[in-house]
């Protein structure tokens, strides 16, 4: 299983029980492709960086999800054919904990380990010697 985040837009026009009713949607598509929804995150109605379809707002939604190609490409259909879905992406995210976790072990590879201390070594010092010169 490979984990994935879709991002969509949706529009402002949508009320909050119809934006539900997507989502819903959504993890029912994913599961019934053997798939899984892992987290949900409503972002709300945010202000968009340009115009999309005469809209200036737009409700962004992150899923999280668990499962294989044929999961996103279901769900990116669904979301050609909406018409209330503006933009979407989708990324493979477990490429970038692979590499994270392959980074940190060379990291942990390259890092001195810590030495035990060396054990005490005598001084080469002269003998000591008394108040009155005499050794001891």
């Amino acid at each position: 299983m490979r984990n994935y985040e879709v991002v969509f837009v949706a529009a402002p026009t949508l009320t909050s029980e119809e934006l539900d009713s997507f989502i819903d949607h959504a993890q029912t598509v994913v599961e019934g492709k053997n798939g899984k929804v892992v987290k949900v995150d409503n972002w709300g109605k945010k202000s968009l960086a340009y115009k999309i379809n005469k809209f200036r707002e737009g409700y962004y939604v992150v899923l999280t999800i668990e499962g294989d190609g044929p999961v996103i490409a279901e769900l990116e259909r669904r979301f050609r054919v909406t018409d209330y879905i503006m933009r979407y992406i989708s990324v493979r995210t477990d490429l970038d904990l692979k590499r994270s976790e392959k980074i940190k072990a060379a990291r942990q590879r390259k890092a001195p380990k810590p030495e035990a201390q060396a054990p005490f070594a005598p001084e080469t010092a002269e003998p000591s010697v008394g108040a009155e010169g005499q050794e001891a």
